[in-house]
């Protein structure tokens, strides 16, 4: 069982939401569109539903093209941000709807109710109309509903975007659990990179209509094939500095310079973008060979464990995160220091040159 997108694109007026993509998903798989809001997410699902025709391209599932095959003909389901119940029905009823509407046996549906229920931790509430549920509950009702069609393909739409930090937590504990018992294709969109990464499966990260990386989320993360690539994969995004490698040299700022190691080493002269996360960024220097930036303080951003240190470098706009509660002043000259270890090297079209060593070995 497989889902393929054949140069599937979508054009609506002068606007294109998807370009022509090409990717292949297989069965049994969790699958996690990540990109920010308006990168194509919802518009190449509704590709996949069948609820949308592609301008180019087809889609092919398990061989067969169904690029004009009706949503309702499709063993499809499809969970929004916003849970949708039927708030008049009890919560077997919710879950039995749509084999109802598929003209299953009452028994049948009986049997999969309760077991779907079961795995959703939903058993005891099965004569619960849906508002005596918690948001939680709620959720996960809508998941069961469409879990229980046995549909080949379960499209999740930021499922969990409107929950509780709380409840996010334990369903995104629970959604890699249901989805390998389940053995359909999941497809899972959201704009959090940490989601993303406790999800696992495989990532396809989106920007402006264009899947620049699919592949392991694990891979993804830790090798991005391009600097749009980090940039999405990474919150806060992914910090750039342009640099120069001249002999053993990284020429970066106003007369600035550090040895060229770790990936920028044994790279050819030219003008290059080096990259580095937030949480890579010191305040202090840990390593004798760190490069040492220096930055006006902006903004800072206390989390309870953890510091936000927004910097200017030059114009170019930085986030570091700290470990530690600290106490600076917005406007002061501050010193922050990046193990080379850390880096990524990016040609200046943005294509990955050389990775962190860190990453390789990962």
């Amino acid at each position: 069982m497989s889902l393929i997108l054949d140069g599937a694109s979508k054009v609506m007026g002068a606007d294109t939401h998807i370009h022509p993509t090409d990717l292949t998903l297989e069965k049994g798989t969790m699958n996690v569109l990540l990109g920010p809001t308006l990168s194509g997410k919802t518009s190449l699902m509704r590709l996949m539903a069948g609820l949308d025709v592609p301008n180019t391209g087809r889609i092919v599932w398990n061989g067969e093209d169904v690029t004009g095959q009706r949503v309702q003909d499709r063993k499809v389901a499809m969970v929004y941000q916003q849970f949708i119940n039927y708030p008049s029905m009890t919560v077997w009823e919710n879950i039995a709807s749509p084999m109802k509407l598929m003209g299953v046996d009452r028994a049948e549906i009986d049997r999969r109710v309760r077991e779907t229920a079961d795995l959703m931790k939903l058993s005891p509430m099965l004569d619960r109309k849906p508002l005596e549920l918690s948001g939680g509950q709620q959720q996960r009702c809508a998941l069961a509903r469409a879990l229980v069609k046995n549909a080949g393909l379960v499209l999740l739409d930021e499922p969990l975007a409107n929950l509780d930090y709380k409840l996010r937590e334990e369903l995104r504990e629970e959604i890699p659990r249901i989805f390998e018992e389940s053995g359909a294709i999941f497809v899972y969109a959201t704009t959090e990179p940490e989601e993303a990464l406790l999800l696992g499966g495989n990532t396809a990260t989106l920007w402006e209509g264009r899947v620049t990386q699919f592949g392991p989320t694990a891979s993804v993360y830790r090798k991005p094939l391009n600097a749009t690539t980090a940039r999405v994969f990474s919150d806060p995004p992914m910090n750039f500095l342009p640099v120069r490698k001249e002999g053993g040299k990284l020429k970066f700022g106003d007369d600035q310079a550090s040895a060229a190691v770790g990936a920028a080493e044994g790279l050819a002269d030219g003008a290059y973008l080096a990259g580095f996360r937030p949480n890579h960024v010191e305040l202090d220097r840990h390593v004798d060979d760190a490069m040492e930036f220096r930055t006006t303080l902006t903004v800072t951003e206390i989390t309870g464990s953890e510091t936000f240190v927004h910097l200017d470098h030059h114009g170019e706009r930085w986030v570091g995160l700290i470990h530690g509660i600290r106490s600076l002043k917005p406007g002061q000259e501050l010193s922050v220091y990046l193990d080379p270890a850390h880096a990524y090297i990016f040609a200046e079209d943005g294509a990955l040159v050389s990775a962190a060593p860190y990453a390789e070995a990962a």
